[in-house]
């Protein structure tokens, strides 16, 4: 294939100009710095790798902006989630996947070239289970293939209403599966993805509510040592009910008795203390930060500056995907810092930049979390890049580091994005958007 041209692009060395980087078999073969333009290449801006989205809940971009009126009382999570409930009841699956393929070709708009889909709708709304125990699994591999993304396919065990084996509600029908089942979910799960390229298949124990100690534990080790994902610590009621259960907080049950280790993911993990975000930054477990979504629900503030001080790992998720940006949760991620502390630069280290800092943990962070190895602008890496439109105002005097900074703060939009070798956003669009638009817009006139 034609190989690419970039006027800047950050390699593992660091910045470089002028950079010609070849691809064969969906992975750069030859990276070449301070090389002309030859005829025949693509001529792109500034280069970067992709970005993972370790934590989304794709059928959620479809009430996106629809849980914004206040109720009689006080709104949280626990409201929000009633939505949510009323929501997800009235899906079926091909209006899953065509929310699913929307909010991933956004995704890609947006700089991420792999998602780790944290899925948890597995049967019908009353419960029933579909013909194949999986099809559901199938419509996220489906929506994925469609937009070209990158997929970790993170199945979701689900059996509780709350601590202690309570019973859940019938608005939780289509998440529950007995353990049993959940084991034969995981491997039909495995064949939805199979022809996918560099897809990853990880397990999820929803979080210490939904399900029980022994159960999270048998679910993680369904992952064969692949990626573990788990909502943790997310609302301070969700602590106060776990400290009453198990006489300790989720993160100390979680690191003490589940076994949380290098490949765990630890979904939110907002509400720590001191000891806490010690020890989680040293079990080499990610933490899975979500901040526009964490500040859409009222979730609270992560420790970032002391956990990362203690060499902690973050990667950062979508969520709800209420706003799919990459550079947004890069951005709320710094300010709440900002505002918490009244200081600017809160994440950079002394005399360094803000946006590279955030960009590298995120990058390092969401990978590990999604099983994916290094992703760099390397020969033998997947060729997973973004680029910037190197016309936008944001970039006029940018260079180095300070192209991050644009693009995280100021706005600087993103032109290309290549896949794996395969260019799949042109002109900040994904290039199947059309399509996966009409068939999203067909499928919201139905819920109307």
């Amino acid at each position: 294939m034609p190989s690419l041209w970039f006027s800047q692009a950050l390699l593992p060395t660091g910045w470089a100009s002028s950079v010609r980087a070849q691809i064969s078999g969906g992975r750069f073969t030859a990276i070449t710095a301070d090389t002309p333009f030859q005829s025949g290449d693509h001529r792109l801006g500034p280069a970067f790798p992709g970005l993972a989205n370790v934590h989304s809940h794709a059928f959620q971009r479809g009430m996106a902006g629809l849980a914004e009126t206040a109720g009689p009382t006080d709104d949280d999570f626990w409201s929000w989630r009633e939505a949510m409930y009323r929501f997800v009841l009235t899906l079926n699956p091909d209006q899953i996947e065509a929310i699913a393929a929307l909010a991933f070709a956004e995704m890609a708009e947006a700089g991420f070239t792999t998602v780790g889909e944290f899925h948890y709708l597995h049967h019908a709304p009353d419960g029933t289970r579909y013909a194949n125990i999986a099809e559901l699994a199938f419509r996220i591999g489906a929506a994925a293939e469609t937009v070209g993304l990158g997929l970790t396919l993170l199945p979701v065990f689900y059996a509780h209403g709350n601590f202690g084996g309570a019973p859940a509600s019938p608005r939780q029908a289509r998440f529950l599966t007995s353990i049993e089942e959940y084991a034969k979910l995981v491997e039909a799960a495995r064949e939805a993805i199979i022809h996918l390229d560099d897809s990853v298949l990880g397990t999820a124990p929803h979080s210490l509510r939904a399900a029980s100690l022994d159960e999270i534990i048998t679910a993680a080790a369904l992952a064969k040592g692949g990626p573990v994902h788990i909502h943790a610590a997310e609302q301070t009621r969700e602590v106060a009910d776990c400290v009453a259960h198990f006489g300790a907080r989720p993160v100390e049950v979680l690191l003490d008795r589940a076994g949380a280790a290098d490949n765990w993911c630890l979904i939110h993990a907002t509400h720590l203390t001191e000891s806490e975000t010690q020890r989680l930054a040293h079990s080499g477990a990610v933490a899975g930060l979500c901040p526009v979504t964490e500040s859409n629900l009222g979730d609270g503030v992560f420790p970032t500056p002391a956990y990362l001080a203690a060499g902690g790992r973050f990667g950062i998720g979508t969520d709800s995907n209420i706003l799919i940006s990459a550079a947004d949760e890069l951005k709320a991620l710094e300010y709440i810092q900002r505002l918490t502390h009244r200081a600017r630069n809160v994440l950079a280290p002394p005399g360094g930049s803000t946006g590279r800092r955030l960009f590298d943990a995120a990058l390092a962070g969401g990978n590990r979390a999604l099983g994916l190895g290094d992703r760099a602008i390397a020969p033998g890496c997947v060729a997973d890049v973004v680029t910037l439109d190197a016309a936008h105002p944001s970039l006029a005097l940018a260079k180095g580091d300070g192209l991050l900074d644009a693009w995280i703060f100021a706005g600087a939009r993103i032109d290309a994005v290549w896949r794996a070798g395969r260019q799949i956003v042109a002109g900040g669009r994904h290039v199947g958007k059309d399509a996966i638009l009409s068939r999203y817009a067909r499928t919201m006139a139905s819920l109307a």
